[in-house]
C-alpha cells in the first residue's frame, strides 16, 4: 500500500490531476458538481495535499520530521527534541515540533497538519486521553511513526520510553532504606496518564517489596508546579504527615521543593522523578531518579532512519534506563 496521490483522486473522478489542484487551491474556476466530487474523492482515498512540494528531499520523501510534544515549556521535552534534531540533521531532516497541550483534539490536529506538508516521519508525545487508531492507514502504507515517553493507544507502532516503573522502585527503596514508612506520592493528573500510571506502580512495589501499607492518604496530584506545591502542603497537613515524599516527575518535583521550602520542613525527604536544572544547588540539593531525555531523543531518531532506509520489521519497543543521583534531599532519615 501507498499514499494516494493527487493523480489517484484525479482517476477516481474522472477529471485532470490540474482540476484537482484547482479545486483544493481553489485556483480558477470548476464547476459546483465536480468540486463536490473532487473532495468526495478526496475523503475517500484519505489523500493529504503536499504543502511542501518545494522542500529539499531525501531519496522520494520530504525532508522533514513533524514532532509533537506535550509543552513547549517542558525543559524534558526540550532535551528530547535536541537529542532527535542531532541525529536527524545529518541526514538533512529537518525537525518541525508542534505542542499539544496535553489536549488529543489538538494533538490529532497538529498530526494532520504535518501530515498535509507530507513529513517523512512522525514522531509523538501522546497526549493524555489520545486514541491513535487514525494513523493505521498512515503505519500500513508505510510513514514511520515513533511513539516518544509515552506508547500508542490503539495502534501498534515504534516506541521509545523511560524505565518509568523500576526507576520510582528505585527512588522510592532508596527513601526506605534511610527508616522512611510513611512516604507521600506527588504526582501527575490524570491518574490514566502512561508514565503516571508506571511510575505509581513503581512506588507501590516499593512499598509492597517493604512490607510496608499503601495508604491512600498520603498520594495526592498536581499537573503543573504550583498546584503540586498545594498537594505537598495539603499531605503535610495531614494529622500523621508523610516524613518523605516522592514526586511522580519533573514539574511535581519543583512544586514540593517550592512547598517545603516555605514551610520551613526541611526535615522531609525528597527524591523526585526526572532531574531539574540547579538541582545540585538547591538547599539540600535534590536527589533524583534520572531519565535520559536525549538518549530517548537519539533511540527514537535512529528508529526513524532505519524505517526511511527500509526497515519493515515488526514495530519494537525500546526501553530506556535510568539511574538514581544521590545528593542529600532524599537521604535524611526521619525525625523521631
Amino acid at each position: 500500500m501507498r499514499r494516494p496521490t493527487m493523480t489517484d483522486v484525479a482517476r477516481e473522478v474522472g477529471v485532470t490531476a490540474k482540476t484537482v489542484s484547482r479545486v483544493l487551491n481553489d485556483d480558477g474556476p470548476v464547476a459546483v458538481e465536480t468540486r463536490e466530487r473532487v473532495m468526495a474523492a478526496v475523503r475517500k482515498l484519505g489523500y493529504q495535499p503536499n504543502l511542501m512540494a518545494r522542500n529539499m528531499r531525501v531519496g522520494a520523501r520530504d525532508a522533514a520530521i513533524g514532532l509533537v510534544i506535550p509543552e513547549m515549556g517542558n525543559p524534558f521535552f526540550g532535551t528530547v527534541a535536541g537529542g532527535i534534531e542531532s541525529a536527524v540533521r545529518a541526514r538533512g531532516l529537518t525537525l518541525i515540533v508542534g505542542s499539544s497541550s496535553e489536549t488529543p483534539e489538538l494533538e490529532q490536529s497538529l498530526i494532520a497538519a504535518f501530515l498535509a506538508r507530507r513529513v517523512s516521519a512522525l514522531m509523538i508525545v501522546p497526549s493524555a486521553a489520545s486514541d491513535h487508531r487514525h494513523l493505521r492507514s498512515e503505519r500500513v502504507a508505510g510513514l514511520p511513526i515513533v511513539f516518544l515517553d509515552r506508547p500508542a493507544v490503539g495502534l501498534t507502532a515504534d516506541s521509545v520510553v523511560s524505565a518509568n516503573r523500576a526507576g520510582a522502585r528505585s527512588g522510592v527503596a532508596h527513601l526506605i532504606s534511610y527508616g522512611h514508612r510513611r512516604i507521600g506520592f506527588v504526582g501527575d493528573v490524570p491518574a490514566a496518564l502512561y508514565t503516571r500510571r508506571e511510575r505509581f506502580q513503581g512506588y507501590r512495589d516499593a512499598l509492597e517489596a517493604a512490607g510496608l501499607p499503601f495508604d491512600r492518604t498520603l498520594v495526592d496530584t498536581g499537573h503543573d508546579a504550583d498546584a503540586a506545591a498545594q498537594a505537598t502542603l495539603r499531605l503535610l497537613a495531614l494529622p500523621a504527615p508523610p516524613t518523605a515524599l516522592f514526586a511522580g516527575n519533573n514539574l511535581a518535583a519543583m512544586g514540593a521543593v517550592v512547598a517545603l521550602a516555605k514551610s520551613g520542613r526541611k526535615e522531609v525527604a525528597l527524591v523526585g522523578f526526572d532531574d531539574l536544572p540547579l538541582a545540585e544547588v538547591l538547599d539540600p540539593p535534590l536527589t533524583v531518579v534520572a531519565q535520559d531525555p536525549e538518549a530517548i531523543g537519539v533511540a527514537a531518531a535512529e528508529r526513524v532512519l532505519l524505517r526511511l532506509d527500509g526497515d519493515r520489521s515488526r514495530a519494537r519497543g525500546t526501553l530506556v534506563p535510568t539511574r538514581l543521583i544521590v545528593r542529600g534531599s532524599g537521604e535524611q532519615p526521619p525525625r523521631g
